[in-house]
């Protein structure tokens, strides 16, 4: 492999929206690809995910917003965001690094990079649908933001405003209870005042990402599920080789390592030093009596609701806690009780696919999207909330690094060696 004319065959560990979506734009540049996933596509984080792409709230999840609200609301298991006691220091000092991170000036500066960021994220989405991904990309035309009372709408205005004056586009009109109604019905007496967003869009998750992998197979590409990646050796001029924890290995060109909230342990040996911390995520979906068309976001509750079909997802929670901890059903209770007084002719004991998944966050809230300290180990992860809308960008990004030696500018902001 050579960095001019780009590797032949590139391995990519995990099968969900990030992983897939590198395999794919790789594939544009006439790269063979194997994606390899332990368990299977769309497995993990990109099955539960709420589905919206709205660049207008794809912002830092380090945010002031957080240390205002003080340690003692993450320690509240009725929390949005909530920590577990635990005498984990490796937890701590990330909480730590973030909470650093919160802090407006620094806040501001990530701010910056996800303004260049949000605004070609859905072109990505675009190239994808030109290229033959057939699942549908609707328009949230308008997107609903409901809240209870004037102060919470405040904070949502008071948001865009921020995101405006560090160089952002917001479009969005304010509106009465009694509007967001007429446009959504589903919504109760509660809820009395709000915003219209414009310019969003929505996906059904899974159903995208299947897409997604049933076009990068017809492209010869291969998916092989059951491969959980343990380890990746760099063998020089003669590529990567990667092991799996049944003993079988895979050899290529070149690796990109996109396997979510595992991604460190992968990444450590080739110098990203940068830890990925779960920041678990709890859905389930409902049958409302009459659907919703459009996403509605209930921000004081920090819920996000998507129609996907005949089912209506509901999605909250930041819970920092290990990947591998089973569903904690007090957090489903807490969206449930969250949402009850804002919703109408939704029966929420009926819940179906109860869903918890860890979204990979980093101290700062940036991805990280690039080359390692090897030129044959490529990284793609730490999205925290924001794979499934980032993710086409990133692997449009990465591919055109890995395939043509030029680095677009953009990449640079997301150094996994930082």
């Amino acid at each position: 492999m050579s960095a001019v004319s780009g590797p032949e065959h590139v391995a990519v560990v995990g099968a969900g929206m990030v992983g897939l979506s590198t395999a794919w734009f790789l594939q544009e540049h006439g790269v063979g690809v194997t994606v390899l996933d332990r368990t299977g596509t769309a497995a993990e984080a990109s099955w539960g995910n709420a589905g919206l792409l709205a660049p207008a709230f794809t912002l830092p999840l380090p945010e002031p917003a957080l240390l205002r609200s003080g340690l003692t609301s993450l320690l509240d298991r009725s929390s949005p965001v909530s920590v577990p006691l635990t005498p984990d220091r490796r937890l701590w000092a990330f909480l730590a690094a973030f909470a650093r991170n919160c802090a407006p000036a620094r806040w501001k500066r990530a701010m910056a990079v996800f303004d260049e960021v949000n605004r070609v994220s859905l072109e990505a989405y675009d190239r994808l649908a030109a290229g033959g991904i057939t699942a549908p990309v609707k328009t949230a035309d308008p997107l609903l933001v409901a809240c209870t009372s004037a102060d919470d709408r405040r904070h949502v205005v008071e948001e865009f405003a921020a995101v405006r004056r560090a160089g952002g586009e917001v479009s969005y009109d304010l509106a009465t209870g009694a509007e967001l109604r007429a446009l959504e019905p589903s919504l109760s007496a509660n809820v009395r005042t709000g915003l219209r967003v414009h310019g969003q869009r929505f996906l059904n998750p899974p159903e995208f990402v299947h897409a997604l992998a049933d076009s990068v197979r017809a492209r010869g590409g291969r998916i092989v599920e059951g491969f959980d990646v343990t380890a990746v050796r760099d063998l020089g001029s003669s590529g990567v080789a990667l092991a799996a924890a049944s003993g079988r290995e895979l050899r290529a060109d070149a690796a990109v390592l996109a396997s979510g909230v595992r991604l460190g342990a992968l990444a450590r040996p080739f110098g990203v030093r940068m830890r990925v911390q779960a920041g678990r995520g709890y859905s389930f979906s409902v049958r409302p009596r009459e659907m919703p068309t459009r996403p509605v976001y209930f921000p004081a509750q920090r819920v996000a609701c998507n129609p996907l079909g005949d089912r209506f997802r509901i999605t909250g929670m930041m819970e920092f806690r290990s990947p591998d901890a089973p569903l904690d059903p007090r957090r489903i209770q807490t969206i449930v009780d969250s949402v009850r007084p804002l919703l109408s002719g939704v029966d929420l004991a009926a819940r179906e696919e109860e869903w918890v998944g860890s979204r990979p966050c980093t101290p700062d809230g940036l991805p990280l999207v690039g080359a390692s300290s090897s030129p044959r180990v490529h990284v793609a992860g730490g999205h925290g909330m924001w794979g499934i809308v980032l993710g086409p960008l990133t692997g449009r990004l990465l591919a055109e690094s890995m395939a043509t030696g030029r680095s677009p500018a953009l990449l640079r902001r997301f150094d996994p060696l930082r």
